[in-house]
C-alpha cells in the first residue's frame, strides 16, 4: 500500500472487512481505531512497526505531521486467523481486543528484514508472500497473547515533534544522529525528547536508529553485491566489527550468513528455511488512501 496523503488532506472513517496485519516500511501516520473497553485509541505508526486491524473495526489514518507512507499489508478472513492462532498453540484466541500496534521490537527484526528485502526485489519474492503473511500473523498473535491495550493520548504537539525526529532518521539513517541532535530536531530538551520518543514509539531513540540502520543494511545485503564493509560504512556504522556484532544480535546470524540465506531462499530450486530466527515456534497496486 502506497499512500501519498499529507497534512493538507482530510481523513475519513473506513472499516476493515477482514483482519489486517500491516508492516510499515516507510513514512509514518496516525492510526485511530477501536480497542474494546478503551474505546478509540490513536497510535503513531513508524517504520518497522506492525499494525493490527480487526474485522468490522472502524478506523482512520491521518498524516498530520508528514507526507506519505508505505506498508506491506495482509488480509485474513476471521476463521482463517482463528485457525492460525489455534495451530500455533496461542492460548488467548480472542481477537476482538488488544493493542492496535506492535512497536519495532528486536524479536521482529529477522522477519521485518526479510519482508523489506523482498519488497525491493519483488521478482524474486513472489513465492514468499503467503509465507511472510503467515509468519507475520503468528508473530503478531504471539506478541499480543496476554497483552492488553493501554490507554495513551498524546498532545498533537508531542506527535509532531517526535515525527520530525522520525522523519529525520528515515531521510538519513546513516547520519551521525545523537540524542542532542534529534532533540534539537524535535525542539525539545534531551530529557523531554527521550521521554516523549519512548512513550510514542515504544522504543528508545538509540534502539530505533539502530534498527533503521540494520534494516537498510539487511535490504542491501539481500539485493546488492557490495562488500559487507562498504554496506556497514554506508549505513552509518563506524567499523565492521561493531556492525557484525549489532547485526548478529538483531538477526541472530552474521551478515554473510544472512546474505547466503536470502540468496538460497530466492532460488526456487534451493532449500527453504523452516524457521525464523528470533521468533520461537515460527515456520521459517498503489493507493492514495485506505489501508
Amino acid at each position: 500500500m502506497i499512500c501519498t496523503s499529507g497534512p493538507q488532506d482530510g481523513s475519513f472513517e473506513e472499516q476493515h472487512s477482514d483482519f489486517a496485519i500491516a508492516l510499515v516500511t516507510a513514512g509514518s501516520f496516525q492510526y485511530k481505531g477501536a480497542t474494546g473497553r478503551l474505546g478509540q485509541m490513536c497510535e503513531l505508526m513508524t517504520p518497522g512497526s506492525l499494525l493490527f486491524g480487526r474485522a468490522g473495526q472502524g478506523f482512520e489514518c491521518k498524516h498530520e505531521h508528514g507526507i506519505g507512507d508505505r506498508c506491506l499489508s495482509f488480509g485474513f478472513a476471521p476463521e482463517y486467523l482463528e485457525r492460525i492462532a489455534a495451530d500455533a498453540g496461542i492460548a488467548n484466541r480472542k481477537l476482538d481486543f488488544g493493542p492496535l500496534r506492535m512497536p519495532p521490537l528486536r524479536v521482529l527484526s529477522p522477519l521485518v528484514g526479510r519482508a523489506c528485502g523482498a519488497l525491493t526485489a519483488p521478482a524474486q519474492a513472489n513465492a514468499t508472500w503467503e509465507e511472510l503473511g503467515l509468519e507475520l500473523a503468528v508473530a503478531m498473535l504471539r506478541l499480543m497473547d496476554g497483552r492488553s491495550a493501554e490507554s495513551r493520548e498524546f498532545p498533537p504537539s508531542t506527535l509532531a515533534r517526535v515525527t520530525r525526529a522520525l522523519r529525520a532518521i528515515e531521510r538519513h539513517p546513516d547520519a551521525g544522529h545523537t540524542l542532542q541532535s534529534l532533540a534539537r530536531e524535535a525542539r525539545l530538551s534531551p530529557y523531554h525528547f527521550l521521554r516523549a520518543f519512548q512513550q510514542v514509539t515504544g522504543v528508545t531513540p538509540h534502539q530505533y536508529l539502530l534498527r533503521a540502520r540494520l534494516r537498510e543494511a539487511a535490504v542491501r545485503l539481500a539485493n546488492e553485491p557490495a562488500r559487507v564493509l562498504d554496506i556497514a560504512l554506508d549505513c552509518g556504522f563506524g567499523d565492521v566489527s561493531n556492525f557484525n556484532r549489532a547485526f548478529r544480535g538483531e538477526f541472530r546470524v552474521s551478515p554473510r550468513a544472512f546474505r547466503r540465506n536470502r540468496s538460497a531462499s530466492s532460488d526456487p530450486s534451493g532449500p527453504r528455511p523452516l524457521s525464523s530466527p528470533g521468533i520461537p515456534g515460527l515456520p521459517d497496486e498503489p493507493a492514495s488512501a485506505g489501508r
